[in-house]
């Protein structure tokens, strides 16, 4: 007999489908089991379409087998109304015999309140299969949910001698640390979160374009910190190509359009709290700090991350800008060719 855990696991692998299309909602997958054969499984379809258990249920070609059969879920089913139907109410409707539950959903218009209209209605639920595994995946929702803030990535390169720039150089793009293989999956990680973030000071020397151009999806949201507003107006950044929020001292003699939004902080204190608090309002679920070193360090400093990918290049600089100050154990190594990346949690 196939294990709980194991349809679960199933639930995990369809879940990550989704990432990057679906938020503000969480990414969840679903299958639906009879007699220990999976007959359905769907997952989150992007924002404002169906959600995964309407998927699921729905690739069952033969429906009277659901009143027989169990389903399957990352993540609590819902119980309220929004862009779409309560997935609770879909769940009773088709009589299901059981419901196995990853990890309750913490959202205060759900939490607990799906499970309890499935128990109300005879149904058996089991909550809190792989419930870890589950919250790892849903960590972007759940951290809005819980902390209030986006989930936060910080990202950077180095070389093998520490340094994440050169002191100077002759012209406005940038220096590559990292080999081409890290290059794109950088691009990855960027086509699922939210939006991507970096300082005045890369901007002006590199002329960044922060977007996925070796992926597929969606661009990022771009968010640029430029305290007196000394980013040349040409800039890339400033194309309207993509949603852009430029974080600044004083909005004076600028205008907010669709594309291109202002908003103003006080950088004298906590910079990084007072970004998360406009990131929230703007209703970013996550997002990738690329740099430069002194906006990392901020956010190190105020302790607001969650997540850091460093990747070490064979390159020597010898002198120039150094990394961030950052003592945290590293809890996995990945090769990438020449390149070592280290990733950190903020446990």
């Amino acid at each position: 007999m196939i294990t709980h855990k194991a349809y679960i696991k199933r639930c995990l692998q369809l879940a990550k489908n989704g990432i990057g299309t679906t938020r503000p909602n969480p990414s969840v997958g679903a299958v639906v089991v009879y007699q220990d054969k999976i007959i359905g499984e769907g997952f989150t379809s992007p924002y404002g379409e169906s959600h995964a258990e309407v998927n699921a249920i729905n690739a069952v070609k033969d429906k009277s087998l659901l009143k027989k059969s169990t389903i399957y879920v990352t993540l609590e089913p819902c119980s309220h109304h929004g862009k779409t139907p309560p997935c609770a109410d879909l769940i009773v409707k088709n009589k299901l015999k059981n419901v196995v539950i990853g990890c309750v959903d913490s959202n205060s218009l759900v939490a607990g309140k799906g499970i309890e209209r499935l128990i109300n209605a005879g149904i058996n639920v089991i909550v809190g299969v792989l419930e870890e595994e589950c919250r790892a995946h849903h960590k972007r929702f759940f951290t809005v949910q819980e902390k209030k803030r986006p989930y936060i990535i910080l990202k950077w390169a180095e070389t093998s001698d520490g340094f994440i720039a050169p002191k100077e150089k002759d012209e406005q793009k940038p220096v590559w640390i990292s080999n081409k293989y890290s290059q794109q999956l950088v691009h990855k990680f960027r086509s699922t979160e939210h939006a991507i973030l970096v300082g005045t000071n890369t901007v002006i020397s590199d002329n960044p374009k922060l977007n996925i151009r070796s992926w597929s999806g969606q661009n990022p949201i771009r968010i640029v910190l430029d305290r007196n507003l000394r980013i040349d107006k040409n800039a890339t950044i400033f194309d309207k190509s993509v949603k852009t929020i430029v974080i600044t001292n004083g909005v004076e003699n600028t205008k907010s359009t669709e594309n291109l939004i202002f908003k103003r902080i006080d950088f004298s204190k906590n910079i990084a709290n007072q970004i998360c608090d406009v990131l929230q309002k703007q209703k970013i679920q996550s997002v990738i700090i690329e740099g430069g070193a002194q906006t990392l360090q901020t956010f190190i400093d105020e302790n607001l991350w969650d997540e850091a990918l460093v990747f070490v290049g064979e390159t020597k600089f010898k002198k120039g800008v150094k990394s961030p100050n950052f003592n945290k154990v590293v809890q996995e190594k990945i090769n990438i060719k020449t390149d070592i990346l280290k990733i950190y949690k903020n446990d």
